[in-house]
This record gives C-alpha cells, structure tokens and sequence, in this order.
C-alpha cells in the first residue's frame, strides 16, 4: 500500500519536471495584477450590462415618447464619464476646469465680501482663497484648451487686479471699495461664462 500511494505522488512530480531553459518564473505580483484587471473587467462589463438591461430599456421608451427630453438616465450615466460639460452660455469644457474656477469665484467673492474687522474669520476665508487661486493657477494657467475662453480671462483678470493692488498696499492693507467692486464685476461676468 505504501509503494502504490509514493508511486501516485511521484508520477505528477516526474510529468512536471521542466528544463531550465523552459522554465520562466513569473512574479507573485503580475499574475495578481492580470487576475485583478481581469476581475475588474467582470465586474464593469456586468454592472454595465446590468444598466443597460435594467435601466437602458426604459429611458429609450420615454425618449421615443418625448425625443426632446434630454435628462435621461442615459445621459445622467454619460454625463458622469464625460470628462467635459457644458457651461451655461452652452459652450463644453472641461469639468476639472470649471469646478476649479467656480471655486475660485465663490471663494473670492466670499473673501470679498467678509468683515475685514473680524480678522480670524477673514484670514481663514482669505487663507481658502488664496489656496483655490493656487491651485487654479497651477493647473490652468496657459492650458491650450482653456486659455481663449472667455471666463479665464476674466478670472485672470480679477487675480491680477488683486495681486498689482497687494504688491503696491502690502500684504495686510484693506481693499478699497473700487477695486472689490471692479473684482466683484469681474467675478459676475466669470459666473456668467461658467
């Protein structure tokens, strides 16, 4: 009995024997990566599936019934994936773009619009400001695809007119009426753009 159960566990042993030039280790890490990505395709292809079967059927009816009609779930779904929007003036850019200089409005126009008397409130507005005008900066300033449109240049516009009055006033100096107003303008007509 001992010979008849080595000899069942020799036998697979012998048939796998590869030569070293045959043999190619494959690292831990790839085949968990092709298993993932592989799982990840399973996973997409079924929930979209899963959409178009449960969810896809019933929007095409009620866009046969009322083709005008634009809000589908359809294009709720499509519009979650597309990487661009449309603004309000009807034009489509980029939505990374038009959150970051919709926080750029509001929040200047916050800090505007703030008490300057009570200084912690002010710094903590004007600190969140300065932060979305950074990054705004930082991620669109000459960007090809944004660069002609009409609400960067005047978001560029209201930034400079507040960094040439802070390079001549100082860091810390109140801002005169005329220049919050001509920034606020500036702001309106961004919003109007965005």
């Amino acid at each position: 009995m001992t010979s008849f159960f080595s000899l069942k566990i020799c036998a697979p042993i012998i048939d796998k024997i590869i030569s070293e030039k045959e043999y190619k280790p494959q690292a831990r890490c790839e085949t968990m990566t092709q298993d993932i990505s592989c799982n990840r395709r399973h996973l997409l292809a079924s929930v979209g599936g899963s959409l178009a079967f449960n969810c896809g059927f019933a929007p095409l009816v009620a866009l046969a019934e009322d083709e005008q009609q634009d809000d589908s779930l359809v294009g709720t779904i499509k519009s979650l994936f597309d990487p661009n929007e449309k603004t309000k003036s009807g034009k489509v850019l980029p939505k990374a773009y038009l959150n970051s200089a919709r926080e750029v409005v509001k929040t200047l126009r916050e800090s505007l619009k703030e008490d300057p008397n009570d200084m912690a409130k002010f710094r903590r507005v004007a600190d969140a400001a300065k932060e979305a005008i950074r990054e705004y900066l930082g991620s669109w300033r000459g960007q090809q695809s944004v660069v002609n449109e009409e609400s960067y240049a005047v978001i560029e516009k209201a930034i400079r007119s507040l960094a040439s009055f802070y390079s001549k006033a100082g860091p810390s100096a109140p801002i005169p009426e005329q220049v919050k107003l001509e920034i606020l303008s500036n702001l309106d007509t961004a919003d109007e753009f965005l």
